[in-house]
């Protein structure tokens, strides 16, 4: 039954986020005029296949991986175009128009992930609260007198040299320990300082500066929050606070939510190529299904939650400036608004290879990854 689950709650996840992503192309086509000429969902030989009065052939094949939208394209060789047809081709739309039709596909992921955390907010969900351990010693919080049953109910980011103190009626509340997480991982992977309002269990409330020198350098071996110090408290669930809010600041919250992961998860990324971050922490389609099916039974809002960390992931992945990716033919426009022409398909058809290898290479690292994590006794 559990193998079941999992497998059901992979496919649904590809599933929604392959769809919602190659949608976006497929919108952004159709606003600027392009004709569409399949909307697949899948690779192989099709399951099913349904062919629109405009043209559009809609496609379901079997292996849930990942899907494309072909347009009309006057650069692709294997297409006879029509005269007629020709001002609905995507090659002869302004580059504007073009690139907007290549970035809609990772946009539309982002904007997934504000929908989801938004609607899991308008529901309502239990906070853990952002009440602190005691810290170990020796770590920064120990050393700022920080005891355990400190709640954090304040943030506020420091200028870069740490002089400018801070502003008390400029902090930004705290809500939960999970809120005080993602802005944590934002200071430390942007390596900028930061003050805590702290509230102690007797009621009064004292600031914690923390410099940008007290954060350590991440690093494949090291964990930043322990040298930190700041680790949740375990507190009954009777104790936690339900964040519930209304559809529009549902939305703004979200929103916000997203910018800080995406921020983070791009510094992350950034790190593999710094050594601040390990290939080995690279998951493939294995990590995902086992992800998917424990947050599914869990409840629908980690699911849910995780379909939103899923798609912002999605999102900056395809961003990424490589030949096969979306981030690789806005390279190509980069190129068109600088250089005035077009790169030549010669040239692109060599970059394209040198692409599929360096995307097949990630792909069975992830996947090596993947049996490492959980074939391994």
């Amino acid at each position: 039954m559990q193998a079941l689950i999992t497998l059901g709650a992979f496919i649904v996840t590809l599933g929604v986020l392959v769809s919602f992503h190659e949608y976006g192309h497929f919108l952004a086509a159709r606003l600027c005029g392009v004709k569409v000429l399949r909307f697949a969902l899948g690779f192989g030989k099709p399951l099913f296949t349904y062919r629109a009065n405009n043209g559009t052939e809609w496609v379901i094949a079997p292996i849930p991986l990942g899907g494309y939208v072909k347009l009309l394209d006057g650069r692709d060789s294997q297409q006879s175009i029509r005269p007629e047809e020709r001002p609905e081709s995507f090659d002869v739309k302004p580059l504007w128009q073009r690139a907007l039709i290549v970035a809609a596909g990772p946009f539309a992921n982002f904007l997934l992930a504000v929908m989801l955390f938004a609607v899991i907010y308008v529901s309502g969900v239990p906070q853990l609260p952002a009440r602190l351990q005691a810290p170990p010693e020796q770590s920064t919080a120990a050393t700022l007198g920080i005891v355990a049953g400190d709640q954090v109910i304040g943030w506020q980011s420091l200028s870069a040299d740490d002089s400018v103190h801070p502003i008390l009626q400029d902090f930004d509340f705290v809500p939960s320990w999970n809120a005080l997480r993602w802005l944590l991982l934002d200071a430390i992977t942007g390596e900028q300082g930061f003050a805590l309002e702290i509230q102690d269990a007797f009621g009064s409330r004292q600031i914690k500066f923390f410099k940008h020198t007290d954060l350590r350098p991440m690093t494949p071996e090291s964990n930043p929050f322990e040298a930190l110090g700041l680790a949740p408290q375990l507190t009954p669930p009777s104790d936690w606070k339900e964040l519930k809010l209304g559809p529009l600041d549902a939305l703004g919250f979200a929103s916000q939510r997203v910018y800080l992961i995406t921020k983070v998860s791009f510094r992350l990324m950034l790190g593999l190529f710094t050594g601040k971050a390990s290939f080995k922490q690279l998951g493939g389609p294995l990590s995902i299904a086992d992800m998917a099916g424990k947050t599914a039974q869990v409840g629908w809002q980690p699911f849910v939650a995780f379909l939103a960390l899923m798609s912002i992931s999605i999102g900056l992945l395809n961003l990424v400036p490589l030949p096969m990716l979306d981030g690789g033919q806005l390279l190509y426009d980069a190129w068109e608004l600088v250089v005035g022409k077009r790169i030549s398909l010669s040239m692109q058809e060599k970059l394209q290879k040198v692409g599929f290898v360096l995307l097949i290479s990630l792909s069975l690292l992830a996947l090596f990854n993947d049996l490492q994590r959980y074939l391994s006794p």
